[in-house]
């Protein structure tokens, strides 16, 4: 074949530095928004980006000239140097060193989707970031030592 074709979604979740609540609602929606910017510019299409107070779900297409590894340094990097520049309460703003990525069926990509923009209702009624982050490993049977899971 000449020619190389590519299709690959892929669903990121990785929180704030010990899951601090640092993502305020007045810039959630720009944070969310540079995310995207930062996928696009490396050439891997957002889908759909959103979260919650103390993390983020990005749905994309990644690239077949990225490494998996290389969008998320480059998300977290870029984002983190941004959001700091917005507020000086945001001065102490990380992100947590590790990430989960979960490839995602063209047929789900609508749940995905529809899970990812219902964050704020799915936290305010439901389980908090690492119960979410345990479902995730246990329903794509990521096998993990929770020793080093959390920082």
């Amino acid at each position: 074949m000449p020619q190389s074709l590519v299709k690959n979604y892929v669903h990121i979740v990785f929180s704030t530095k010990y899951r601090e609540e640092f993502i305020y609602p007045p810039y959630e929606k720009e944070l969310h928004a540079y995310l995207g910017k930062v996928c696009k510019d490396l050439g891997c299409q957002p889908i759909k980006i959103g979260g919650y107070t103390n993390h983020v779900h990005v749905l994309c297409l990644l690239s077949q000239k990225v490494l998996l590894m290389k969008l998320v340094e480059e998300i977290k990097s870029h984002s983190s140097k941004w959001y700091k520049t917005k507020d000086e309460s945001l001065k102490n703003f990380y992100w947590q060193d590790g990430y989960g990525a979960f490839s995602v069926s063209p047929r789900a990509v609508d749940k995905v989707v529809a899970y990812i923009e219902n964050q704020h209702e799915h936290h305010s009624k439901k389980d908090d970031y690492k119960s979410e982050f345990l479902r995730f490993l246990k329903q794509y049977q990521v096998e993990y030592d929770e020793r080093f899971l959390w920082d």
